[in-house]
């Protein structure tokens, strides 16, 4: 059957799904990785260190809510049929504590943390059914390259809600009893709140055939749930090749997860960076990060994707450990530009190389505990680092523990088999 050209209405659905992704990437960028988690620590938290090993609570907890939510929302995108309105819903759990959170001052910590945590768990289950809506805006020839518009445009919006959020710091908000600060999270309500809306204006509703009907009840869709992900586990075990890249990745992708955990905690404890230059720290962070993606791309091709990630690693563990170590800032600036030039192509050769290690025929459910294995990676890091500065009283020592992700996660990728590259044809 001949793939038509996608209609103007597709075509809209298409960017109304792609900018919902603008919208959501400004809490990662300003709450978890830039601007709120440092704030916590500095001005919340009684004491820098107490704050930070707080924080790694608070991310581990919402983690493992998530771990255990997440195949249960699967579950409910794929049989309820009714997946805007679960998005909704999740969509707000993430909006509304995201603004709650201009209201803690010092001393407000568990305050502070609950409204994260809940803020984090609807972030995390809103993707579930986003990503559940990817394969009914596109089609088989187009998947690829909208699920990359979507992004893309998340990549944008990021960077442009850090440029906003660095005005407001620099003078557009008053500095008062820290408002220009404080103000960044209903900045990231009402920049998640207005892009969110096109997707449920315009997005249509294409529930299976099974669930044409009523959904199942809650029991028969926990217990669904958990019996994909078991099957999934069996099937893993007939293709080892494959089952040994996801675990390698599950342990070094919670390195990462971790970095950029803590990357704004660490700079503020350590070198005592103000939200102003963290912002300006975020906003280069994102554009080498893009660079790396958009120059290594093409060396993926040429090399493989295991090598590719090798490099990477590498790369991440001089970076981590000249952070860890820095004496001054300069130094610093330069470990935290060779992470962010690496996790791009980390992440894209990851993908790569799990299709081709898997049968065309099971990429969606490969892919499917690849997401959720992602998902698990981010517990045991911050929970370490956690641990580690609760012992020692260290940021570096902290930051230094996350070497033993990307190491182990490297002695397991090395015995990966790499699959047979076809030749190039010549002329």
């Amino acid at each position: 059957m001949t793939e038509r050209p996608p209609s103007s209405a597709r075509r809209r659905e298409i960017l109304a799904w792609a900018v919902y992704d603008v919208g959501n990437s400004a809490f990662t960028t300003l709450i978890v990785t830039f601007i709120y988690s440092a704030y916590f620590t500095q001005a919340i938290a009684d004491d820098p260190d107490r704050g930070a090993i707080f924080w790694s609570r608070a991310v581990n907890l919402s983690a493992l809510a998530v771990v255990i939510l997440s195949p249960i929302a699967g579950a409910m995108a794929d049989l309820s049929g009714r997946k805007k309105r679960f998005l909704m819903g999740a969509t707000l759990l993430c909006i509304v504590p995201t603004a709650l959170l201009f209201f803690p001052h010092r001393g407000d910590v568990m305050a502070a943390l609950i409204l994260f945590a809940i803020a984090n768990v609807g972030f995390e289950a809103g993707y579930v059914f986003y990503n559940a809506f990817l394969p009914e805006v596109s089609t088989r020839d187009t998947i690829g390259r909208v699920s990359g518009l979507g992004q893309g445009l998340g990549y944008f919006g990021g960077l442009a809600c850090l440029v906003l959020a660095l005005g407001m710091v620099r003078g557009w908000v008053p500095s008062a009893g820290d408002l220009h600060v404080r103000s960044t999270n209903l900045l990231v309500a009402a920049w998640f709140a207005l892009f969110a809306v096109p997707l449920f204006l315009i997005v249509r509703e294409r529930p299976p055939a099974a669930a044409a009907g009523p959904a199942p009840p809650l029991s028969e869709i926990v217990r669904i749930a958990f019996r994909r992900v078991v099957g999934t586990v069996r099937h893993l075990k007939g293709y080892r090749e494959a089952a040994k890249l996801i675990v390698a990745r599950m342990i070094y992708n919670d390195g990462l997860v971790t970095i950029f955990s803590f990357a704004s905690i660490f700079a503020a404890a350590t070198f005592g960076l103000t939200t102003e230059q963290l912002i300006v720290f975020g906003i280069a962070i994102n554009v080498v990060s893009g660079v790396g993606s958009f120059l290594l791309g093409p060396v993926t091709d040429r090399i493989g994707g295991k090598r590719t990630i090798l490099i990477t690693l590498v790369v991440l563990i001089a970076a981590t450990i000249l952070g860890a170590t820095a004496r001054s800032l300069p130094v610093f600036w330069v470990s935290a530009l060779l992470l962010g030039a690496m996790v791009g192509p980390n992440q894209a050769a990851s993908r790569s190389l799990l299709a081709l290690l898997t049968p065309e025929e099971k990429h969606a459910e490969f892919f499917g505990f690849f997401a959720f294995s992602g998902k698990l990676a981010s517990v045991l890091g911050p929970l370490l680092y956690g641990i580690v500065l609760e012992i020692t009283r260290s940021q570096r020592a902290a930051m230094a523990s996350i070497l033993v992700f990307f190491v182990a996660g490297m002695a397991v990728l090395i015995t990966v088999r790499d699959p047979v590259r076809p030749r190039r044809r010549e002329g």
